[in-house]
């Protein structure tokens, strides 16, 4: 079923999202901690031990009670995503391990029923729509086949009293990414019915798929594009690799950019903290505004959308060094923003001495995770204060330096090469003019020294000649 890209989801450019769940009560190392303490050869699973006792006495279900959610406030999540700046968001509606965060009629263990006892999914969504913010569900439950297979025998996984919270035993080889034995008739009809109940009770404006989808048949997944696009027809799917046909959605890369601008849009998911890990660990580190905001120009310039995430704590409060970081992003966004919102590609998406290669969080690399317990991911270069990213809006072409430029002045190759008249030049936060040389190899653009402390990305417009 071919859906074209909505016009809103191009328009959006950013997005946020919340890991949020009962491996946030460990809080150790990343969300991984449901499957890898069940791995003896892990640092989860020896913490685990050292912490909380053997796997036969505590297993993950015993996280469940403790995950209470005391400080959970879907207005302050709603309130902090617009404050960030973000047009679409929401709370991970399931991860692996069978939690869902919504009031659940196909699975007992839900949000509702047990934990905080709390719709997260319900009143996340009530409290962004209230704010004009656009909802995201994202499903990883694809990954609960084989997710808590252990390598202790003893482990509670394996008592058939205990199924309601794990699933039935199965080989451990399941717990691979494409393992021989492929999820069951039953395993594959729960995995449907869990997104449907949430497209038909909440109709999110965008479904997030994270990888391993290919081991859930076509059939299923076809249901599931063909019911979602017919609830809401202005929706938007996002999947990863090849797990969901090209046109039926939009293609994510999971840490990951393109080299250059792509024909169609695509988005990246990618996470605040500085850690590998998607959710709350002890003593957590962000990324700082600078580095996100370098990046959400690099991906939108080359017609990409940036899904950020950010982890709560296990009482539902956000670190306060989260907000903080997520509070200069949107200020950035309040003054800049009109270069990346409701943008598209220019014909050259940028100039500059870095060269960004093309990466993705691929089958390799998840397959080490899978061994290690611990994601290894592609180092991408950083921008330069010499790096330039074009967008492009009628009537303006926008160029976005990375930085306080040498001796504050941007020079500029690409508008001349594709031979853009130009009327006027100007910043972006307040529409100063701005003057300007055309010299035959460059345009020159001089910006105001007021700008020299800036360590964040400057955006000028350049008006066309011609237009109205």
């Amino acid at each position: 079923m071919t859906h074209p890209c909505p016009s809103w989801f191009q328009d959006a450019k950013f997005g946020l999202f919340f890991h949020w769940g009962p491996y946030c009560v460990p809080a150790y190392l990343n969300e991984w901690y449901s499957r890898n303490m069940y791995a003896t050869h892990t640092k989860q699973h020896r913490y685990h031990v050292e912490h909380f006792g053997p796997l036969s006495q505590f297993g993950y279900k015993d996280f469940i009670p403790l995950f209470t959610g005391e400080a959970f406030d879907p207005d302050a999540w709603a309130d902090l995503a617009l404050l960030a700046g973000a047009r679409y968001a929401g709370p991970v509606s399931e991860h692996a391990d069978n939690y869902s965060l919504w009031d659940s009629r196909v699975n007992p263990i839900n949000s509702v029923r047990t934990g905080p006892h709390r719709d997260v999914v319900g009143e996340c969504f009530r409290a962004l729509r209230a704010r004009g913010v656009r909802t995201l569900a994202t499903f990883h439950h694809q990954w609960l086949w084989g997710w808590f297979m252990s390598t202790d025998p003893d482990a509670d996984v394996y008592d058939p009293a205990n199924e309601i919270y794990y699933g039935p035993s199965l080989p451990l080889e399941t717990n691979r990414y494409a393992p021989y034995r492929l999820p069951d008739a039953a395993f594959c009809t729960a995995w449907r019915d869990k997104v449907l109940e949430v497209v038909d009770g909440y109709a999110p404006d965008a479904v997030y798929f994270d990888s391993r989808a290919n081991i859930i048949p076509s059939s299923f997944k076809e249901e599931v594009i063909r019911h979602y696009y017919e609830r809401v027809p202005s929706g938007i799917l996002t999947y990863k690799q090849a797990d969901f046909p090209e046109d039926a959605g939009v293609l994510d890369l999971e840490c990951g950019r393109f080299a250059n601008s792509a024909g169609n849009p695509w988005q990246t998911d990618d996470r605040l903290e500085d850690q590998v890990t998607w959710c709350i660990t002890q003593n957590p580190t962000y990324k700082s505004a600078r580095r996100v905001l370098q990046q959400l120009a690099d991906i939108v310039s080359k017609n990409g959308n940036l899904l950020l995430n950010v982890g709560p704590r296990a009482d539902g409060s956000i670190h306060p060094d989260a907000v903080r970081e997520l509070t200069h992003i949107g200020d950035w966004l309040r003054q800049w923003g009109e270069a990346i919102y409701d943008t598209r590609p220019y014909s050259c998406f940028g100039e500059g001495p870095t060269k960004i290669l093309e990466s993705d969080f691929n089958q390799k690399k998840i397959n080490e995770q899978l061994q290690t317990g611990i994601a290894k991911e592609d180092a991408i270069s950083a921008l330069t204060n010499q790096d330039v990213r074009y967008t492009y809006k009628a009537p303006y072409l926008y160029a976005i330096v990375m930085g306080w430029p040498p001796e504050g002045r941007i020079r500029l190759q690409a508008p001349l090469k594709e031979g853009l008249p130009i009327q006027e030049i100007a910043l972006v936060k307040d529409g100063v003019p701005l003057p300007y040389t055309q010299y035959p190899e460059y345009l020159e653009i001089a910006l105001p020294d007021s700008l020299s402390d800036t360590l964040d990305p400057i955006a000028v417009k350049i008006r066309e000649m011609y237009a109205g």
